[in-house]
């Protein structure tokens, strides 16, 4: 379905307090996970990026086990949970973030896991482009900042989803083909400016 379709759909949701946001690099998750929080308006939510979790080009695998164990584990048990951002610049661990009360998004490659229950009120959001589209869509953003780790980046992604087959545990699935690449833009938030 569309962006908007699946936005539309998501709000007639009255059952979800946490929203998974899955795809690959340069798919469009962070544009999408952005209009999700916007259309909500004032209505508490915790948004969650794994670009501040990943700790480095080569944390994947670390990301999925912190966003389990640090944030829909304590999520599950109905307490609060957190991580620490990873600081691109200075390449090392940065400041610890709590997970504050409300609807929960987590929105990044890998956001599924590996875990496959179906907790209650969760919902799995898996976003697509065509290949050749999100790599031009993920090197134009981060200006240059993600090419030398694409392939490295790429081969992670690929063991996930032989691994965990992500894309099979959507409950809805986003076409995001006809979004334009300059919705894609580098993000200043919480001090990343890099990152799949």
């Amino acid at each position: 379905m569309t962006p908007d379709e699946a936005l539309r759909a998501i709000l007639r949701r009255d059952d979800v307090s946490a929203i998974l946001i899955d795809g690959p690099s340069g798919s469009g998750k962070s544009t999408f996970a952005d209009s999700l929080v916007a259309v909500r308006g004032a209505r508490p939510t915790a948004l969650v990026r794994l670009d501040d979790i990943y700790p480095g080009w080569s944390g994947l695998d670390a990301a999925i086990e912190t966003v389990q164990t640090g944030i829909l584990g304590p999520w599950r048990r109905g307490e609060r949970g957190g991580w620490r951002r990873w600081d691109w610049a200075r390449n090392e661990p940065g400041e610890w973030a709590d997970v504050a009360p409300g609807l929960l998004v987590v929105e990044g490659c890998g956001a599924f896991g590996d875990d496959v229950t179906r907790a209650r009120g969760l919902l799995h959001v898996w976003v697509s482009a065509p290949d050749a589209v999100r790599k031009t869509r993920a090197l134009e953003r981060d200006a240059g900042g993600f090419d030398e780790h694409w392939t490295m980046w790429d081969e992670q992604w690929r063991a996930y989803v032989d691994r965990a087959d992500p894309e099979r545990r959507a409950d809805i699935v986003v076409d995001t083909d006809a979004l334009a690449a300059a919705t894609h833009t580098i993000r200043g938030d919480a001090g990343s400016t890099v990152g799949p």
